[in-house]
């Protein structure tokens, strides 16, 4: 009886070790962190791996994970300066630094970082106008991520990014936004066909005073060729003229020159005489017509007196 008895005793001892040891033994995961408390105080935190813990005397009373977690900030009705609800929601992202601050420092961090978020969120944009509220969502969220960084601190949570989801204005002024919209659509447009009648008018006045010049310039070519043209003529006749005046004035010294001309002077006279009276019935006869001789005598002494005066200016 007494090895009986002897024997149950050892049993249940080593069954109270080994159920102490298996209490005792903890498993920490990767990137989670256990805070641990002996008699009711902090004792120590656990980081990953395997523990061992004394039975009755330790304890794990919170357990955080150290990656990045995201926590959905409920939508809420938030005032603009001008006075326009809209409706916001956004997204936290955070992550656990100081698990024991984490533990001790706020009840629920989690709750606490949304409503922290909401609150400021609400106060920024009571800040700004409805229109801004569109363009400075990257001011917003930094602002906001400032904010709760500096409130999270003694938590030993860190702040990572705050993202606005939606921002939803009520159904008039999404109205009204869309009526804007449609007349800066539309005065855009009409801006860029003024634009364009403008350079197209520019385009073609351009093109008629380059028109204008060009025809000017061929007027101005046109009529310098038809000057030298005209001079040049006059130049050739005249040289002709003199050649021509050289040639007489020769054959007139030459032997029977004189004798030639005065021939030919009458011939001509009788001719152009003889049109005269054909042409007209009218007509005045010259008194000395019967004395052609006379008539060419005399041109021949003012051949004479010009051969004379050509000899003495040369």
């Amino acid at each position: 009886m007494i090895l009986e008895f002897s024997t149950l005793v050892g049993l249940g001892f080593a069954a109270i070790v080994v159920i102490a040891v298996l209490k005792g033994a903890r498993v920490v995961p990767q990137r989670n962190a256990f805070v641990v408390e002996r008699l009711g105080k902090y004792s120590r935190t656990l980081d990953a791996g395997f523990h061992v813990l004394i039975p009755f005397l330790d304890s794990v009373v919170a357990k955080h994970s150290l990656k990045e977690q995201v926590i959905d900030v409920p939508s809420q009705m938030c005032i603009t300066r001008d006075n326009i609800a809209i409706e916001i929601d956004g997204v936290l992202f955070l992550q656990v630094l100081d698990p024991a601050k984490a533990t001790y420092g706020v009840t629920n961090y989690f709750m606490a970082a949304s409503q922290l978020a909401q609150t400021t969120l609400r106060s920024e944009i009571g800040k700004m106008e409805l229109d801004r509220t569109f363009e400075e969502r990257d001011n917003i969220n930094a602002n906001i991520v400032d904010a709760l960084d500096k409130a999270c601190e003694p938590w030993g949570v860190k702040v990572m990014r705050y993202e606005i989801s939606n921002i939803n204005p009520p159904q008039s002024v999404k109205d009204a936004l869309e009526k804007q919209m449609r007349a800066e659509r539309e005065r855009r447009a009409q801006v860029a066909m003024s634009e364009g009648d403008r350079e197209a008018r520019i385009n073609v006045a351009e093109g008629h005073k380059q028109e204008a010049i060009k025809q000017s310039e061929a007027v101005k070519i046109r009529q310098i060729n038809e000057a030298e043209g005209k001079a040049r003529e006059i130049e050739l006749l005249a040289q002709a003229t003199a050649q021509g005046i050289a040639l007489i004035a020769q054959a007139i010294n030459t032997p029977g020159g004189k004798d030639a001309v005065s021939l030919r002077v009458a011939e001509q006279y009788v001719t152009e005489f003889g049109r005269l009276a054909q042409h007209t019935n009218t007509m005045i006869i010259p008194s000395n017509l019967s004395d052609i001789g006379g008539v060419v005598a005399g041109l021949g002494t003012l051949l004479d007196r010009t051969r004379q005066a050509g000899a003495a200016q040369g």
